[in-house]
């Protein structure tokens, strides 16, 4: 039984990190933040961007917060708000 529930709880955890990815928003691109004005955004708020992605249909990114903090971050590219982070 342990060890069933242990195994359902990965797949729930699987399952929403995957839908977290694939989910930031269901708008056209042409709704989208530019990726200029998202970095500039994250920028004024203290993150430094080391890589910059567009997978499916979210932005992602990896470096450091304004604490020095190394974050990965999925974000809504239309409102620019966290959908995920690690």
């Amino acid at each position: 039984m342990v060890q069933f529930l242990l195994g359902f709880i990965v797949l729930i955890s699987l399952s929403l990190s995957a839908h977290a990815k694939s989910s930031c928003t269901d708008l056209p691109k042409d709704r989208w933040l530019s990726e200029t004005v998202f970095k500039s955004q994250l920028a004024a708020q203290g993150y430094k961007i080391r890589k910059f992605k567009q997978p499916g249909t979210c932005y992602e990114i990896y470096g450091e917060d304004k604490s020095g903090k190394e974050v990965e971050i999925y974000f809504n590219p239309v409102t620019g708000s966290v959908v995920k982070a690690k």
